[in-house]
């Protein structure tokens, strides 16, 4: 893999140390640059916010309104996400060769991408954000591994399930590393998929603009 393409072992070591790290995700350490891994690292922050907002808003004892806050806080952090995903794409991509740098964060990006390189549905940022949320999943089932409070077969049952999510994220990884080897040699590509998430813009949401309205 050319050094300024990531490999799965990096995205997956820096994915674990964030989450080893006092404070996390509040208090983040300087990213390694302030290009791809600088949009890595954020990526992966707003998913470990989301993954505690998802754990909060199901809370049994508390109010409606601590729910609704939740609620909201997990719009934020998902919109963030894959705003970061997207910047990730945007990189690998230019870094690629396979689109105009200058039109890279337009809503329309301008491919340059070689005749006969075959379309990849799933993009590489979508990868790595996978691999966020897989480093969360074996981070949490790892901790069901050690528990001291739960019975052998609560164990053996989360040892079990750690095991086939190691090997979710290794498998995810090679998918990774092959799609960017394929697309440095001209045979693939993907595009940014621009998500355009509607319920989050006061100009598209119809619930919004009804509300905005209703205020003049």
């Amino acid at each position: 893999m050319s050094p300024s393409l990531p490999t799965a072992a990096q995205v997956i070591d820096l994915h674990d140390r964030l989450l080893d790290t006092p404070g996390w995700p509040s208090r983040q350490p300087a990213p390694p640059d302030d290009g791809l891994w600088h949009w890595v690292q954020s990526n992966h922050r707003f998913n470990c916010s989301l993954w505690a907002e998802e754990d909060l808003a199901r809370r049994t004892t508390v109010g409606p309104a601590e729910i609704a806050a939740n609620k909201r806080a997990i719009d934020g952090f998902n919109q963030a996400r894959n705003d970061a995903t997207e910047r990730v794409d945007e990189l690998l991509l230019t870094a690629l060769g396979l689109v105009d740098a200058a039109s890279a964060r337009t809503d329309a990006p301008v491919s340059t991408v070689p005749p006969g390189a075959r379309l990849n549905s799933e993009t590489a940022g979508s990868m790595v954000d996978r691999m966020s949320i897989m480093a969360l999943k074996v981070n949490a089932m790892r901790a069901q591994t050690e528990r001291r409070d739960v019975d052998a077969a609560h164990i053996a049952s989360s040892q079990v399930k750690l095991d086939r999510l190691l090997q979710q994220r290794a498998d995810l990884g090679s998918c990774l590393e092959a799609l960017l080897a394929d697309a440095q040699a001209g045979r693939a590509y993907f595009k940014v998929y621009r998500q355009f998430k509607m319920y989050n813009d006061a100009r598209f949401n119809p619930a919004l603009v009804a509300e905005a309205k209703a205020r003049n």
